[in-house]
């Protein structure tokens, strides 16, 4: 038998259903430019969209690199991760896309100001280098995190 086998969160006896999951949605971050929503919460999780490094105010690009518009998408984030009633430190994992991997250590460097101060555990992480983002960003980033 699995070990996994007793573990409430995942026994057929307490499923997840869709009747539980919270849309998360708040000014301080861009609205969303298509048919999605900032955050999803389902039960103890809370899962962001992509964000980009736009301004919440005028919906534009902020920076034209890397470090400016990673500092953005992790103010955006942080905005969304707060309405979700989560932070920076309950991040369990992070996906990043990057447009240029040459830009990995600039990422780095704002990443780990965010996601791994002193005290905390860095969470999870998948870095993909992409063709192209959205706006022409530089850089993606969603999260998964406990609430």
């Amino acid at each position: 038998m699995s070990e996994l086998a007793g573990n409430d969160a995942l026994s057929a006896e307490s499923p997840v259903s869709v009747e539980s999951r919270s849309i998360i949605s708040t000014n301080e971050a861009p609205r969303a430019i298509g048919p999605y929503s900032q955050a999803v919460r389902v039960g103890n999780l809370l899962f962001t969209s992509g964000q980009i490094a736009l301004d919440p105010e005028t919906q534009g690009m902020v920076g034209s690199d890397i470090t400016a518009q990673s500092t953005q998408v992790f103010k955006n984030l942080k905005a969304i991760l707060e309405a979700g009633g989560s932070s920076f430190a309950q991040v369990v994992k992070a996906t990043v896309f990057l447009k240029n991997f040459d830009d990995f250590a600039a990422l780095n460097t704002v990443y780990g100001e965010h996601l791994s101060a002193a005290g905390t555990q860095p969470p999870a992480r998948t870095t993909v280098e992409v063709s192209r983002l959205p706006k022409d960003a530089l850089v993606e980033i969603e999260l998964v995190a406990l609430i």
